[in-house]
């Protein structure tokens, strides 16, 4: 147990279906980005399609995802701020799931607003956007040593 520690956190954000909108290059993405930014205390990365897919009617090099990785300092800050503040903004929170803690002990969160977060203001906020946070440890271990490790960090696990 001495050996875990957080690697990263990963912050994805889908935008595939804001993608089509008119102005999406000039005013949405660039809001979208500078929240994630105001949330994560980094600058976000864009994801572009790599491959057309008439289905999903995406063409190459077309924007579906924006990004940020958490590593150190920057990471544990997040994970402090996620389980202080921002999950008790949750509306109905009642505690994660412990199945979302996979077989290698990666935890992944959904949150539905980034309201949530008090960075963001809603007056200011053009667009509401919801987050996919996962937490990946370092080392090898058993999923039952995650958990643990997830509760000693404050993360509040459902029995």
């Amino acid at each position: 147990m001495q050996n875990l520690s957080i690697k990263k956190i990963v912050v994805n954000i889908g935008v595939g279906k804001l993608s089509g909108q008119p102005n999406f290059n000039d005013k949405i993405l660039p809001g979208i980005m500078s929240e994630l930014a105001q949330i994560t205390g980094q600058k976000a990365k864009t994801n572009p399609t790599k491959k057309a897919i008439a289905g999903f009617k995406t063409r190459v090099g077309q924007i579906v995802g924006v990004m940020v990785t958490l590593r150190g300092q920057r990471a544990r800050d997040f994970c402090s701020r996620l389980v202080i503040s921002a999950l008790p903004r949750v509306k109905d929170f009642r505690g994660l799931l412990i199945k979302n803690v996979d077989k290698n002990g990666n935890l992944n969160i959904g949150i539905k607003e980034h309201l949530a977060f008090p960075e963001i203001k809603a007056e200011e906020s053009a667009r509401d956007f919801g987050l996919q946070i996962t937490f990946v440890l370092n080392g090898v271990f058993t999923r039952d040593e995650a958990i643990e490790y997830y509760r000693k960090l404050g993360i509040p696990l459902k029995k």
